[in-house]
């Protein structure tokens, strides 16, 4: 039965992953390019106005890694694109560039003609493992820390090209999500966008949500009793978190979609708002502005379906994009992708010389 209650919790998030209970874990390893020369991986704090005050009691001061590239520090006057990469449900900044092989991987892509950039990783984890990228009273506004807070901070402490054709944004699975709703609506910030593997495009069904599985949910008292919950029931309460905070309703501060075996209509309407397949029509004139945009996924990934409909939904509007099934799972070829894939496209797509 609990396997059950999290497979169904997993599909409801469209977090789909091949293994089903653990987070985006085994990659490939992209083999070292000889020559390559040394990134410098910085650790840093930035903090966030817009998460101040949130109910959970999430930091403001959010820990980032800024992994400079090899002749950064040799060019003082050099002032170099940025790639902000967001990472996805139940990891961390931390765990996400070793799943991605950061700095080997970036360093490969340099070495192998990439033109050099500045990649930044902000940390979105919570106390539910993930923030869904969301602005939210109870988990804080995630959404303007990366397009706003964030984008400030580097380009007043990193020499930057502080120009939206010279920002691009990534993510994957829910960080895909999240360089999905973040890009949509923030054009004036980023210049091309590129989505690897992108959870929780399509709205749910909360009638498919076992009532066992509600009551259980419905029980939990504190945060601490939160953190012993399964991976897939803990993201129900990230997703509710960030999609149906509830100031009036403490401990966790949410509403969840289903209450006393029955579905809440309201609720359910907040979720489904929050889905980009549901609100993608919204923004055509926004993504329009994009110099690129991709979107790849693995053809063993059960992902690869709403994937492929946000696709058709931007071939359907005439904006250009590129769309790619690679052979894989959600997770296999993330760190191959990076390199062979990733940064080269920003490579082509941003724009490297600062304006006058």
């Amino acid at each position: 039965m609990r396997e059950r209650l999290h497979a169904v919790a997993i599909a409801l998030l469209s977090l789909t992953m091949a293994g089903g209970a653990q987070a985006q874990v085994a990659t490939h390893v992209p083999d070292v390019v000889a020559g390559a020369k040394p990134a410098t991986v910085q650790h840093i704090k930035v903090h966030s106005p817009a998460i101040e005050g949130n109910l959970e009691g999430e930091s403001a001061d959010r820990d980032v890694i800024v992994v400079l590239p090899p002749s950064y520090a040799s060019n003082p006057r050099r002032r170099y694109p940025v790639v902000y990469a967001l990472h996805g449900y139940s990891i961390g900044a931390a765990q996400w560039i070793q799943e991605i092989h950061v700095p080997q991987t970036i360093e490969g892509a340099f070495a192998r003609g990439t033109r050099e950039m500045i990649v930044v990783l902000p940390d979105s984890k919570t106390v539910h493992n993930g923030s869904m990228y969301s602005s939210s009273a109870t988990t804080g506004d995630f959404e303007t820390f990366v397009s706003r807070d964030l984008v400030a901070y580097v380009d007043a402490h990193y020499r930057t090209i502080a120009d939206r054709r010279s920002r691009g944004l990534v993510g994957h699975s829910m960080g895909g999500y999240g360089a999905s709703r973040i890009g949509m609506k923030h054009p004036d910030v980023f210049g091309a966008l590129y989505l690897m593997s992108p959870c929780c495009l399509s709205p749910r069904d909360p009638s498919q949500m076992p009532a066992e599985l509600a009551a259980k949910l419905a029980a939990v008292k504190s945060i601490a009793e939160a953190q012993q919950l399964g991976w897939g029931e803990r993201a129900m309460l990230a997703s509710a978190a960030a999609w149906s905070p509830n100031p009036g309703n403490p401990p966790l501060y949410l509403d969840l979609p289903v209450k006393d075996g029955k579905v809440q209509p309201d609720v359910a309407a907040k979720w489904a708002a929050n889905a980009p397949l549901a609100f993608v029509d919204q923004y055509i004139g926004n993504l329009k502005r994009y110099a690129a945009i991709s979107i790849d996924v693995g053809d063993q990934d059960g992902l690869r379906f709403d994937a492929q409909k946000l696709h058709e939904v931007l071939d359907r509007y005439g904006i250009a994009n590129a769309f790619e099934l690679y052979s894989g799972t959600h997770t296999s070829e993330v760190a191959v992708r990076v390199q062979e894939h990733v940064l080269p496209f920003f490579s082509r797509t941003l724009r490297f010389d600062a304006k006058p």
